[in-house]
């Protein structure tokens, strides 16, 4: 019998999340079906005193809604925490990856370094930018170009056939996302915008058609091996194929295609510790690796008839069992 967990969640705000959407929610509500105490933190509630990495901590309960408008949620106590005495961490702060958020893991690295599973390893998380993580592994993406130069964002414009998609290197969700035409007159505008006349990183990537028809594919990765995946439709107004911008989960079987991207990249991610990552996935290239909050399991969950979270915390619990016996060794 599995021993019962204390498990310290850093994340946004719990009353804002969606009960039927949120990747967070379904992991709390299964770590508390099977027993374990869960603990809510804010990352900017982080501090350390000399060493100690301490935190105001809120134990909560989570559970499904009856009804529209009911509460998903309850806190029993706030008390501070050390969190080198709590038996597993997860890092699901949604970004933006500010300043404040790499403070943050900065300092789960310090509880990490006690002997407590931190899931995902925070110095990887700060070493995997969300776009720019792609980039090591050549064989699986598309065209991509980054620069400040718009003269040679236009050049690679060229090459491409006249469409590209633009990127900023620091985004999520879907925001500032374009995709650009030769023939726009506004494309002056748009390049000048995204790389605030020359002075910002910007990356640009071929555009894969392949997204109208199949949709971007969100495969989760568990400790380097595929988990399941769903592909996300973009509606017809929309290049951008994010849920909450309006795109259409859809159920995927993974192929060949998918398998072999698996394949080059879980082995790195199970080395650095990225144990839980979703990888973006369009036609036959990866476009994105995401490690900081990634979401997909209810809406898996719903299309294959699985309980993907029950996996999940196995492996949390196997890993939080390790590395105690590291610790008392």
């Amino acid at each position: 019998m599995t021993r019962t967990l204390r498990i310290g969640v850093v994340m946004d705000p719990l009353p804002r999340v969606h009960p039927d959407k949120d990747t967070t929610f379904a992991l709390m509500l299964e770590a508390q079906k099977r027993g374990h105490e869960l603990w809510v933190v804010h990352h900017r509630d982080i501090f350390c005193a000399d060493t100690d990495v301490r935190a105001m901590g809120r134990r909560a309960e989570v559970f499904r809604p009856q009804a529209p408008g009911e509460p998903h949620h309850r806190f029993h106590q706030s008390a501070p925490l050390a969190l080198a005495d709590l038996d597993a961490v997860w890092m699901r702060t949604d970004p933006p990856v500010d300043a404040d958020y790499l403070y943050a893991t900065h300092l789960l690295s310090l509880v990490e370094a006690r002997g407590v599973f931190v899931m995902n390893r925070p110095a990887a998380i700060r070493d995997a930018n969300e776009k720019l993580y792609a980039l090591n592994f050549p064989h699986c993406i598309p065209r991509t170009l980054l620069t400040r130069e718009v003269a040679r964002l236009k050049e690679f414009l060229r090459e491409l056939g006249g469409e590209m998609i633009l990127k900023p290197p620091h985004g999520w969700g879907g925001l500032g996302i374009f995709l650009v035409h030769a023939g726009d007159r506004n494309l002056n505008a748009i390049l000048e915008t995204v790389t605030e006349n020359g002075c910002t990183l910007t990356m640009a990537q071929q555009y894969i058609k392949a997204v109208r028809e199949l949709g971007d594919e969100r495969v989760l990765m568990l400790d380097g091996e595929p988990l399941g995946a769903v592909a996300r439709v973009p509606r017809e107004d929309e290049h951008r194929s994010n849920l909450h911008v309006g795109g259409t989960a859809r159920k995927v079987m993974l192929g060949e295609r998918e398998r072999r991207i698996c394949a080059e990249v879980g082995p790195k991610l199970r080395e650095a510790g990225l144990y839980f990552v979703g990888l973006d996935i369009i036609g036959d290239y990866l476009t994105e690796v995401n490690v900081t909050s990634p979401t997909g399991i209810q809406e898996i969950d719903r299309l294959d008839g699985v309980c993907l979270e029950t996996t999940v915390l196995e492996l949390v619990e196997r890993k939080a069992a390790e590395a105690k016996a590291t610790r008392k060794n």
